[in-house]
């Protein structure tokens, strides 16, 4: 039996009075790969960002680690924060700092450790991304590629439960997208760590995903969970289908 790390039950998601997401329910399992991915406009970076605590619920729950994140005063929201890290899809690496002191800002922030625990724990992390050596350049000094791993060991920096994605291979070519890929098989692999990924690319998906959701504008809702290859091969939902088979859609026309 899996342990779920991650439920969501009933969410309705949105902006004011515009609900993206209506009534939607799943769970996430420690430990895994897990994939939302879907058609522009179906509401993956809206529900990523409910997931980390941007934006409240236009109603429903949202339980990080048995912590409810949906109804969490400060304190326990503090909690929540302490147990995830966020990949986002520009990195968001602070141009004045140096890789090590943009990793070092979490732990500065939320731990008493002194000095030269600080500078170990940032080059360990730095060395879990392939990064070593590099604690004293700037982000302007290295490529996109190094920036995504630099913004990775930051999120990594409290070793967290959790780590969310979003879009992480944004910008970038497909031989460094497949390194970045690799990477994250072998962090889950050898750190245990649940991962959540926004992304519509369908070779990272299949590459790294043990479970996908799939998001849909139309019914606002989920239309396919599972393995990404069984899905590809096996669903009977036309836009599921033409999806994960990179189809285009009939009626768009030449």
């Amino acid at each position: 039996m899996r342990n779920v790390i991650i439920q969501v039950r009933d969410l309705v998601a949105g902006y004011g009075e515009e609900v993206i997401l209506d009534g939607i329910s799943f769970d996430v399992y420690e430990g895994e790969i897990f994939v939302v991915l879907g058609g522009s406009g179906c509401g993956k970076s809206t529900l990523l960002k409910h997931l980390i605590g941007l934006i409240k619920p236009i109603s429903g729950r949202i339980i990080i680690d048995g912590d409810d994140l949906s109804h969490s005063d400060d304190e326990t929201f503090q909690k929540i924060l302490r147990k995830i890290g966020v990949l986002y899809q520009s990195a968001a690496l602070l141009g004045s700092l140096t890789l090590a002191e943009n990793v070092a800002l979490p732990i500065e922030e939320y731990t008493d450790l002194p000095k030269d625990s600080i500078e170990t724990l940032v080059k360990m992390k730095l060395n879990l991304v392939n990064l070593d050596g590099y604690e004293n350049h700037l982000p302007s000094e290295i490529s996109g590629g190094m920036k995504k791993r630099a913004g990775l060991a930051r999120a990594m920096a409290l070793n967290p439960k959790i780590l969310f994605f979003d879009e992480p291979s944004a910008g970038l070519d497909p031989v460094t997208s497949a390194g970045l890929d690799n990477l994250i098989i072998h962090l889950n692999k050898i750190l245990g760590t649940t991962m959540v990924i926004v992304t519509h690319e369908l070779d990272s998906i299949f590459a790294v995903a043990h479970r996908v959701i799939m998001l849909d504008k139309h019914t606002r809702g989920i239309i396919a969970e599972g393995d990404p290859r069984y899905l590809r091969d096996h669903s009977q939902n036309p836009f599921v289908s033409q999806f994960f088979n990179r189809r285009p859609d009939p009626g768009a026309g030449p």
